[in-house]
């Protein structure tokens, strides 16, 4: 891909992220591996990432702190990733810093954690605000949002 292919799908991102699709105003508050809370739609005050978006909780990774999300899954469900270099997740606003973890994928990497769930992006959230995979058969098991106390949101 040229350099003005890859600067416009850019363009095309940023200009997801800065606006809601869905009347929420979520408000990129920090880092993306910032927890924190925000109103979303009918599900209340659930856990997003330091940019705004939803974050979820896969039943199969079954509230053990270990990813069964792994392969073609990560497409759909990128995990919340520690960068490199960092070491440990931030916990904003509404969010209990004691819930907060991390475990180590096959890969290397850390994907943050909240009350022993692995965390993960629903690459179909294309704004803030949005939780279009809250309740999904997906991948071969369901997805949902989280409260601040850990618990899915069904």
């Amino acid at each position: 891909m040229g350099l003005g292919a890859c600067l416009s799908v850019l363009s095309m991102f940023c200009s997801a992220c800065g606006s809601s699709g869905s009347g929420s105003a979520v408000k990129a508050v920090g880092p993306a591996y910032e927890v924190t809370t925000a109103q979303v739609g009918s599900l209340g005050r659930i856990l997003v990432d330091g940019s705004g978006y939803t974050l979820y909780l896969y039943v199969p990774d079954d509230h053990s702190g270990h990813s069964a999300c792994a392969g073609t899954c990560i497409v759909g469900w990128p995990p919340l990733l520690l960068p490199r270099g960092v070491s440990a997740p931030i916990a904003g606003p509404g969010v209990s810093s004691s819930l907060l973890g991390e475990t180590r994928r096959s890969d290397g990497s850390e994907q943050v954690t909240y009350g022993g769930w692995p965390l993960y992006r629903w690459a179909n959230d294309t704004s803030t605000g949005e939780a279009t995979g809250q309740g999904l058969f997906n991948s071969g098991g369901l997805w949902y949002v989280l409260d601040a106390e850990g618990n899915p949101v069904h």
